[in-house]
C-alpha cells in the first residue's frame, strides 16, 4: 500500500491509549501520528497535524469526546471519528455526529480490523487501496504434503474445531492454519471476513439474504450450503459488494 492513514489516539487512561495504539500499529494502512487525553487535546492536535482518522474516547474529564467530536465537525478539514468507549450508551449520538463506528472496549481484534477497513475505503485513493494480484500460489500442508492452491480458485475458507476448511472449485482441504492467518496470506486477492470463522472470494458471491438480528445468509456460487454473514460485517460487506 502506497499511503496510510495519518491517526491521532485520544484517551484519557494511558493503558487504553497503548493497547489501542499497539493494536493499531498491527495494520499496515495505520500510521499512529500523535496521542492525546483530552478532548481539548484531540482539537488542538488535529489543528497542529491535521490528521486523517481520530480514535477517540468518550468519558474523558472537562472536554468529553463528543463534545470534542462537534467542534471538530467545524474545523476545515474534518478528520474521519471512531468512538473507542467502554460505555455502550453513546452509540446513537455517536453516529448522528457521523462516526465511521463505535467501538466498546475491551477491544475485538476482529471488529477492529473491520473498522479499519472502512477508513481504508473512505480515507484512501483507489489505487492506494486496489489489491495487487500476486502470481504467487497459496502453499498448505496436507497430510504430511505441501500443496500449493491458486487463490482465485478457493471458493471461501471456514473454521471449526480448530481445523480450517478450503473450499476450492474442484475439492476441499483440511488445515491446521487459522482463518486469520489465512486471511493475511491472501489480501492481494479479493477475500472478505463475512464472520469470524468464514472468509470468501467475492467473485463467487451470489445471493445475500436477509436472515435475523441484522445478520445474513450467503449463498455462493458452485456451493449449495448458505454461510452466516454476522452483524458485525454486514453493513461493510454489503458496502464492498454495491455500486
Amino acid at each position: 500500500m502506497n499511503a496510510a492513514i495519518r491517526t491521532l489516539v485520544i484517551d484519557d487512561e494511558r493503558y487504553s491509549r497503548e493497547e489501542l495504539i499497539h493494536l493499531l500499529k498491527q495494520h499496515p494502512s495505520i500510521d499512529v501520528i500523535g496521542e492525546g487525553e483530552s478532548g481539548e487535546q484531540a482539537i488542538l492536535k488535529t489543528m497542529q497535524m491535521q490528521p486523517d482518522a481520530i480514535f477517540i474516547d468518550v468519558e474523558m474529564p472537562i472536554m468529553n469526546g463528543m463534545d470534542a467530536a462537534k467542534a471538530l465537525r467545524e474545523l476545515k478539514n474534518v478528520p474521519k471519528l471512531v468512538f473507542a468507549t467502554a460505555y455502550p450508551q453513546f452509540g446513537v449520538e455517536a453516529f448522528r455526529l457521523d462516526a465511521v463506528d463505535y467501538l466498546l472496549k475491551p477491544y475485538d481484534e476482529d471488529q477492529l480490523a473491520e473498522t479499519i477497513r472502512r477508513l481504508e475505503k473512505l480515507c484512501l485513493k483507489p489505487e492506494d487501496n486496489k489489491p495487487v494480484k500476486s502470481a504467487g500460489r497459496l502453499a498448505v500442508e496436507v497430510e504430511g504434503e505441501i500443496l500449493y492452491i491458486h487463490p482465485n480458485d478457493i471458493i471461501y475458507i471456514s473454521r471449526e474445531d480448530k481445523v480450517s476448511k478450503i473450499v476450492t472449485t474442484e475439492q476441499e482441504y483440511e488445515v491446521k492454519t487459522t482463518v486469520k492467518e489465512l486471511e493475511e496470506r491472501l489480501k492481494e486477492f479479493p477475500f472478505f471476513r463475512i464472520h469470524k470463522s468464514h472468509l470468501v472470494h467475492l467473485d463467487y458471491v451470489k445471493r445475500l439474504t436477509p436472515w435475523f438480528n441484522g445478520a445474513y445468509q450467503l449463498e455462493l456460487n458452485g456451493r449449495d450450503e448458505l454461510l452466516p454473514v454476522s452483524r458485525n460485517y454486514a453493513k461493510a460487506f454489503r458496502a464492498t459488494l454495491e455500486l
